[in-house]
């Protein structure tokens, strides 16, 4: 499930518990992009196709940051925009960080003689604002012209496969995109049965979970339709939830989202997002449910949804319900 896994491991455990496999899971993940990107497919940019030459031919997928501008210019969405949702996410989670909201679940990493390692999230930049992130160049135009492989097929033959007469509009940067990070979560589920046994106290409940699917060439657009999926299955409506978690790969997936589902942005990423706390794969969707448990408690809220774009197309979606 690549990004997607996070919440996929959830939703996993939360149906094995539910089928009576299972009475305790913990589920997660873990991600070391500083290792993954020292091991990079030889001869170019390794893509979701895998070097399946028949795979790409049906369905031609690019890179992840191409696709976030071709969305951007298919949406006719700009470089005001894009930089607006990430000069807000960097202001929100540094309000997140000195207010503490973040405390309660955050573990901090020992050396193995004792000495303290980290105590928190190094990826944000407080100072962020328009003007600074106006001095940073895109990025995935210097993809268009490079080999995805021992094939020599370049990233702009791939994209015309699908879209021919598309002029991409460059508009993701380093500093409305996902930020480079390692990190880790996991959360614990249980049944009844075994909260009853424990004595262990529940934080919330699984409402419902779905997954969709759409177009792997576009790859990032599945958030909202996974967002009104998992409604469907719990008989909820988009007003009935209080607060939205929507990964922000780019900016462009947490702005479609927000648009095309018209969702208060006051409800959405309130204590910001990937773009100021960074996207380690396989971790972020669990870290995104523990977010917004976190926030619906100290809110006094009751319902949240948390959703993600996931390679290949795909999207998880989750909705939790505080007891």
């Amino acid at each position: 499930r690549f990004c997607g896994s996070g919440i996929t491991s959830v939703n996993l455990a939360a149906a094995n518990i539910m089928s009576g496999m299972n009475d305790l899971c913990v589920a997660g993940g873990v991600e070391m992009m500083s290792y993954t990107g020292s091991v990079q497919k030889p001869g170019g940019v390794a893509t979701m196709d895998m070097g399946n030459l028949h795979l790409r031919e049906m369905h031609p997928q690019p890179h992840q940051g191409i696709c976030a501008d071709m969305i951007a210019t298919l949406e006719g969405v700009g470089r005001k925009e894009v930089d607006e949702l990430g000069c807000e996410s960097q202001r929100r989670a540094d309000i997140a960080i000195k207010e503490g909201r973040f405390d309660k679940s955050l573990i901090p990493v020992y050396h193995d003689d004792g000495e303290l390692a980290l105590a928190k999230d190094e990826f944000p930049r407080p100072g962020t604002t328009m003007e600074t992130l106006a001095e940073l160049k895109t990025v995935f135009n210097n993809f268009m012209d490079m080999p995805i492989d021992e094939s020599g097929e370049t990233f702009q033959q791939l994209v015309a496969r699908a879209y021919p007469d598309l002029e991409i509009n460059h508009v993701h940067h380093a500093g409305n995109s996902s930020g480079v990070v390692d990190g880790a979560a996991g959360l614990v589920l249980a049944s009844e049965a075994y909260l009853e046994k424990s004595g262990l106290k529940p934080r919330a409940r699984i409402v419902a979970m779905a997954t969709t699917a759409g177009s792997p060439t576009l790859m990032l657009n599945e958030p909202g339709p996974a967002a009104r999926r998992v409604c469907e299955k719990a008989g909820m409506s988009l007003d009935d939830i209080d607060l939205f978690e929507v990964n922000e790969a780019f900016a462009v997936v947490a702005y479609k989202f927000m648009r095309d589902l018209e969702i208060d942005p006051e409800k959405c990423n309130v204590n910001g997002g990937a773009i100021a706390l960074g996207h380690p794969i396989a971790a972020t969707g669990s870290m995104l449910i523990g977010t917004a448990l976190d926030e619906i408690e100290r809110r006094g809220d009751s319902t949240a949804l948390i959703t993600m774009c996931t390679g290949g197309g795909m999207a998880p979606a989750v909705i939790i319900e505080r007891v």
